[in-house]
């Protein structure tokens, strides 16, 4: 069927026969786990790059800066069309862009067509909050929150597992193996994605944002510009204060736009909500707790034993002593979905939290062995996984159905900008204090734990914002607000509506109206969303966090039809009934 533009929301997918569960949980987290790998694919080269690349240290830098602003900008931007046209659509495109971007890295080692490369490749990481988004709309509730959790813990999973898995790589093969697998796995995904998942068919329709694109993407280059190259350019440098100066204006001014375009590329209206505020700005911290230890642990365990706290393992090794992080977070999936399940996901984002912020803590102490920092990386894997599966449930809790790619899509890119953050931090911190060492400077012990304590703060930090979240019911069992929604993004208590809103279209003669659609108005008299009547006539209307108050049912060359909906009711008394004109 064509695309006609008209926003569509239904609870079904498209096509007869839905794969498994299990095999649907799988194909998504493993290509999530694939564009995430990616993002960490270089780190074991970056001392190598400007020799590799002939260039010099600060130009190879941008090898690994490009991959950051691409997925920065791409994350929100292919949310909002995953949204409109298709979250599998839009995942096939991302994924199509790694494969394209891995394999123009691994047949050249000129400068400029590896940067294309890793910027095409960075486009990727918008897979996890499509995956997560697909997921909500083709699995059970039962099934629901141990995919989530494993989908969304594939960001932290790829950095845990990418840094060994590419250690192994370089130290056996030419470093352009490392593309040629990572576009394998790509194509390998493309591929499963391809065959096995369904497209959704909840769409929030409308026209894209071109303007909101465009202020958004030069706001948050400047931002992550300030942010990642402060260290390399000084943080009183005049490119640094621009780009700050730049990414402030520009993200004024695009907030201004937003709150008064029609179809905003993010609805700040609907992210200022504390219910999907607090989660976003939780992000942060807690991206910046998580990559910390990536950042830190490979320098002391690859510190010179000279240095009198370094380990001098070799990169493989300390790869492989990293490792645990990111087994522990892909075990630790079921754990997170059952806490969910029982206690909330509120509740499991503050345990991690809490384990994090422990972890950290101990990991200070614990410094002077090989399989200290294993036990750390690995609880610090625990605490993230936690963490990490919890805050997509709090967000999709408090968004409507037709939103939740675009939503997902920020808290991605909130905790990009903590993984951001985290490297800065950790260059200032470990930069100020060194130890002189075979004719190079290596951090000082104290330098290392000084910033163990940083990600640990920011731990409280995230723990202590967590307690204002507001514990919203699961959407599979939810009753929404009928009428004026909580100003707290939390669910009134009078008068409430169902869920779901069922019924049926008839033309006048009895028969069922195959093909129409229905309307969904809200109580300001915006269109919630058009939904496609099954062929037996019946439908449901379900639009998320905004219950309707109108259902108007419309079919070319017929009269439409309207209902109004009472508070509570969960099936139309009577069917709308579409009548020809001449009668």
């Amino acid at each position: 069927m064509p695309n006609t533009g008209a926003p569509e929301s239904v609870d079904s997918v498209s096509g007869s026969g839905a794969p498994r569960p299990a095999l649907v949980v799988t194909v998504l987290s493993s290509v999530g786990l694939v564009a995430s790998l990616c993002m960490t694919l270089v780190v074991p080269l970056v001392p190598q790059l400007p020799q590799l690349l002939s260039t010099t240290s600060a130009t190879a830098s941008w090898v690994i800066t490009a991959t950051l602003l691409a997925g920065a900008v791409a994350t929100p931007i292919a949310g909002r069309l995953g949204d409109m046209i298709g979250k599998r659509r839009v995942l096939l495109a991302t994924l199509g862009l790694l494969v394209l971007g891995s394999v123009l890295c691994a047949v050249t080692s000129d400068l400029v067509p590896v940067l294309v490369g890793r910027a095409l490749q960075g486009v990727a990481v918008s897979a996890v909050p499509l995956g997560i988004s697909l997921m909500r709309d083709t699995l059970p509730p039962e099934r629901l929150g141990s995919g989530i959790a494993l989908m969304s813990a594939t960001l932290g999973i790829g950095g845990g597992l990418g840094l060994p898995l590419a250690a192994v790589i370089v130290e056996i093969a030419d470093w352009h193996a490392l593309f040629w697998v990572a576009g394998a796995l790509g194509l390998a995904g493309l591929a499963l994605v391809a065959v096995i998942i369904p497209e959704s068919t909840t769409r929030s329709g409308g026209r894209f944002d071109t303007g909101g694109a465009v202020g958004l993407s030069i706001g948050l280059i400047g931002l992550l510009l300030a942010v990642s190259k402060g260290a390399e350019w000084g943080w009183t440098s005049a490119a640094t204060l621009g780009s700050a100066a730049v990414a402030v204006v520009a993200l004024v001014g695009w907030a201004l736009y937003e709150l008064r375009v029609r179809d905003p590329l993010v609805d700040l209206r609907l992210n200022v909500q504390r219910a999907v505020l607090l989660p976003n700005l939780i992000s942060i911290p807690v991206g910046v707790a998580m990559f910390t230890g990536m950042v830190v642990f490979p320098q002391l365990l690859s510190a010179p034993v000279a240095s009198g706290h370094g380990l001098g393992l070799s990169l493989l090794v300390a790869g492989l002593t990293l490792a645990p992080n990111g087994i522990v977070m892909m075990a630790m999936s079921p754990v997170t979905a059952r806490i969910s399940r029982i206690w909330g996901p509120r509740t499991s984002l503050q345990i991690g939290l809490v384990i994090i912020a422990a972890a950290y803590g101990a990991g200070t102490l614990l410094l002077s062995a090989a399989w200290q920092v294993s036990l750390v990386i690995a609880v610090i894997g625990a605490g993230v996984a936690l963490a990490y599966g919890a805050l997509p449930a709090l967000i999709m809790r408090a968004v409507p159905t037709t939103r939740t790619a675009a939503a997902n899509g920020l808290n991605t890119l909130m905790r990009s900008i903590g993984t951001s953050t985290a490297s800065a931090v950790a260059a200032v911190v470990l930069s100020a204090s060194t130890v002189p060492v075979e004719g190079t400077l290596v951090p000082s012990l104290g330098a290392l734990r000084t910033t163990l304590i940083i990600a640990a703060g920011c731990a409280v930090l995230a723990l202590l914002v967590s307690l204002a979240v507001p514990s919203l019911p699961d959407p599979a069992r939810r009753v929404e607000p009928f009428g004026d929604d909580a100003p707290d993004g939390s669910v009134a208590d009078e008068p409430a509506a169902p869920a779901l809103v069922r019924g049926r279209v008839l033309h006048d003669h009895g028969a069922p109206a195959t093909g129409a659609r229905v309307t969904l108005v809200g109580h300001d008299g915006r269109q919630l969303a058009v939904i496609p009547v099954d062929p037996d006539g019946g439908f449901a209307a379900d639009p998320g966090a905004e219950r309707p108050v109108l259902l108007i049912a419309g079919l070319a060359g017929a009269r439409p039809a309207a209902v109004h909906v009472v508070p509570g009711q969960d099936t139309l008394d009577r069917p709308l009934v579409l009548a020809r004109p001449e009668s």
